[in-house]
């Protein structure tokens, strides 16, 4: 009859809004995560420009590490509360005007300021990214979709920003690795007006904690640069160990205050979430092997086998183009047929395959043989992120959305942070004993990257056992009804 055919789709379909929305939130991912990794090929030219220190240069990535982790969190929650389409768009105008001041900084002062600025400006708009696509894609199918799409960006971000560092850094000169986050920045301004649903927030008394937003934002600058300090003071030393005492100290201020105060910043009950909180631990140990990965495999390419910048970046690329395959191709599907458990399950055993492979590299390594494989096998973090992703989401409901997304974000940077500075300073440590001992630099360089590699398969040995145990009842079986109807 009728009476009972479907009405005609309108011009701009609800479909077609989410998509650019989509594609906005990827493309702010993208220019995030490719600024992080285009700067570390191009720092070699920045302390030759600009005059640094050995010491000082490593506040080009320190500033930014701080800034960004330290307010994820704080970011995520102000989003819930003045809108996350408000605080996305803030986030992404201090970014590009940060980026700008970096790529015409003429001292090593003000470029590290400008990194400060940029890493404010991404835990802005990377702290509810996760919060509006979860609100604008409620549907299972589309919502795993979606996360395969956002997830994907992230990953080839960071290999893509490798490659597209020495290209620019040799061909122009290294400001041009700030420039090109200019047009990203306003394309993604223009089109994120349009695009992102407009929403009022639950508005700031109904979460205005000054103190305890005082109490995290210190607590996390405290603990992140302490552990960035790490390969410098060493791992118990009184410096990173008072430090880590003041930050942990903090932190655990900040939940007392969270359980007593009228209107919380952070509502423990996100924590009571048995999948968000899994979900983040399990990111906590896997983004701390992997990270690190990322950075030790270029090191080897570079000091051992005598990569430059431009073919480094080439050797890693396979490892995007499969996560990018896998992400993209299939894991959406598998998550909707196996659910987000089982696809995990296999993306972490699949991980743990990449680091086991590199306990054995040798010094004069075949990238065919011996490294080609350790690429096409990071195709797990294509399967594994997405459905990690879906699992950190999935306990917020639409008014914690924002929080869930800068939490996960949050401990995605500090496994990050971790992992790069335990794994380098184990590694270093290793190398120094080798060298002690007589072997060559090459040998004593491979054996330090060899004892981080075998520590980050333990870690991911330990993800493994905490997504099989924390997270074997998925969530949303709990309700009969629900269960039935799926």
């Amino acid at each position: 009859m009728r009476a009972h055919a479907p009405a005609p789709a309108p011009a701009h379909s609800p479909s077609r809004s989410r998509s650019l929305a989509l594609a906005v939130l990827a493309g702010a991912m993208l220019m995030t995560v490719l600024d992080g990794s285009i700067v570390t090929v191009a720092m070699p030219a920045m302390q030759a420009s600009l005059g640094f220190t050995p010491a000082g240069l490593s506040w080009v990535v320190n500033a930014y590490l701080i800034a960004f982790g330290a307010l994820l969190l704080l970011a995520g929650r102000l989003g819930d509360l003045i809108g996350r389409r408000r605080m996305f768009l803030a986030g992404t105008a201090v970014f590009t005007g940060a980026s700008l001041l970096a790529a015409v900084a003429a001292s090593p002062g003000l470029l590290i300021a400008a990194r400060f600025l940029q890493g404010a400006g991404s835990a802005m708009s990377s702290a509810v990214g996760l919060g509006i696509l979860v609100t604008l894609f409620t549907e299972p199918r589309e919502r795993a979709r979606a996360i395969a799409v956002f997830s994907f960006t992230g990953a080839a971000g960071a290999s893509l920003g490798q490659v597209l560092g020495g290209l620019l850094t040799d061909a122009l000169s290294w400001h041009w690795i700030f420039f090109v986050n200019l047009p990203i920045g306003a394309a993604t301004l223009a089109l994120a007006v349009r695009a992102l649903p407009a929403d009022r927030g639950l508005g700031l008394r109904a979460g205005a904690d000054a103190l305890g937003a005082l109490l995290v934002t210190a607590g996390l600058t405290t603990g992140i640069y302490a552990v960035v300090r790490i390969e410098e003071h060493g791992a118990a030393s009184v410096h990173t160990l008072g430090l880590g005492a003041l930050s942990l100290a903090l932190l655990a201020g900040f939940l007392v205050r969270q359980r007593r105060a009228a209107t919380p910043l952070m509502p423990l009950r996100i924590l009571r979430s048995r999948a968000v909180a899994g979900a983040n631990l399990v990111q906590l140990l896997m983004v701390a092997a992997l990270f690190a990965f990322q950075i030790l495999v270029a090191l080897y390419l570079q000091q051992v086998r005598g990569y430059d910048a431009t073919a480094t970046g080439l050797a890693m690329l396979p490892a995007a183009l499969v996560i990018g395959a896998v992400s993209l191709g299939g894991a959406a599907r598998l998550i909707a047929r196996f659910g987000e458990r089982a696809v995990l399950l296999t993306g972490i055993t699949l991980l743990i395959g990449v680091l086991g492979l590199l306990t054995r590299l040798p010094v004069h390594a075949s990238y065919a043989v011996d490294l080609l494989p350790v690429m096409l096998l990071a195709a797990g973090f294509g399967l594994a992120l997405p459905a990690l992703t879906a699992l950190g989401m999935s306990g917020a409901d639409e008014a914690d959305a924002g929080l869930a997304s800068g939490l996960f974000n949050t401990t995605q940077q500090i496994g990050m942070a971790l992992g790069v500075a335990v794994l380098s300073t184990l590694a270093a440590a290793r190398t120094e004993a080798l060298e002690a001992a007589g072997r060559s630099a090459a040998e004593a360089l491979t054996g330090g990257y060899r004892l981080a590699f075998a520590v980050g398969t333990g870690l991911l040995v330990a993800a493994l056992a905490v997504a099989a145990t924390v997270l074997r009842t998925p969530e949303k079986a709990a309700n009969p009804e629900v269960a039935m109807a799926a």
